[in-house]
């Protein structure tokens, strides 16, 4: 239920704000609509992320057709990036075994402002895909994609390629760039807030450390950031326990809360302690952020 209705609100404003966009475009009403609709449709890879775990709904076929549609949505092959997230989570910033890590040391910072608009990681996905759709065989899928899916990805790939060239055919057709800020791009444009979110899950702290208490971190968000971001900003809870719903998060939370550091106040408490490491990493790769004492002194009490 939790997760029916999150969806359904979260598929109803995509609606709304996409219609809101086609109402208003050629003014300049369009632009916060569109920027409203693409920040909630990049919101599908928090989604996704879930659904990929399978603990949204307690009824599996349901979390593997929303995994499948929200997959798209993030422009993420849906079976690649499933057994690929599974290694994260067994190698969170394990530097020769986590494909995820976000912020790689030396930080690259223009990288890191690009991906506002997921122009480096967006290309890398989309790569890949039409890679996988022409069945060649990256090297994340030799190393971590079991065989018996491989079939299964190349024909995911090649549906994802598909129903972007249709559109690309239809705004052609129409003579209109107006389909296009509907399907993919909004991946792009709207990607900020994501990125925003996502670089607080581990920016800046510990590799190859093997307590998550030293390289995850929770952030408190406001309502609204904590329904576009799927309950995710709970990430040291969810790295812990991975198959708790995102829905239970911060019932965990609070119970686990006096075992784990402190949980930062919002955006500005968390970002005053990232952006000056990864300004320090950017020069310094072997700076991080040390939680040492911090969870020796939980442990201790």
């Amino acid at each position: 239920m939790h997760a029916l209705v999150h969806l359904g609100v979260w598929f109803a404003l995509l609606g709304v704000t996409g219609y809101l966009g086609f109402l208003s475009w050629g003014t300049w009403w369009a632009v916060p609509a569109f920027l409203a609709y693409g920040t909630l449709y990049a919101g599908a890879e928090a989604r996704a992320h879930e659904l990929g775990h399978g603990t949204p709904f307690r009824t599996a076929w349901l979390n593997t057709v929303f995994y499948h549609i929200t997959s798209f949505i993030a422009l993420r092959e849906a079976y690649y990036c499933k057994w690929r997230h599974s290694v994260h989570h067994t190698h969170t910033i394990a530097t020769e075994h986590d494909p995820e890590i976000q912020v790689k040391r030396p930080a690259d910072l223009v990288k890191i402002g690009l991906d506002f608009f997921y122009i480096i990681g967006g290309w890398q996905e989309l790569k890949k895909i039409t890679l996988h759709a022409l069945g060649i065989m990256t090297s994340g899928v030799k190393a971590f994609v079991p065989q018996s899916e491989w079939r299964n990805m190349v024909w995911s790939s090649r549906a994802y390629l598909a129903v972007m060239a249709l559109v690309i055919l239809f705004a052609i057709w129409s003579g209109s760039f107006l389909p296009l800020m509907y399907v993919a791009l909004p991946r792009f444009y709207g990607g900020w807030f994501h990125q925003l979110c996502g670089l607080t899950q581990h920016a800046g702290l510990a590799e190859e450390a093997e307590d998550h208490r030293l390289n995850t971190r929770t952030v408190y968000m406001d309502p609204v950031s904590q329904f576009l971001y799927f309950n995710m900003n709970y990430h040291l809870e969810h790295h812990l326990y991975p198959m708790v719903p995102f829905h239970a998060l911060p019932r965990l939370h609070a119970r686990l809360k006096d075992q784990l550091p402190p949980a930062y106040d919002g955006f500005i408490d968390v970002y005053a302690e990232i952006l000056p490491a990864l300004w320090r990493q950017s020069r310094d790769p072997s700076f991080f952020v040390d939680r040492t004492a911090v969870v020796a002194k939980l442990q201790a009490a």
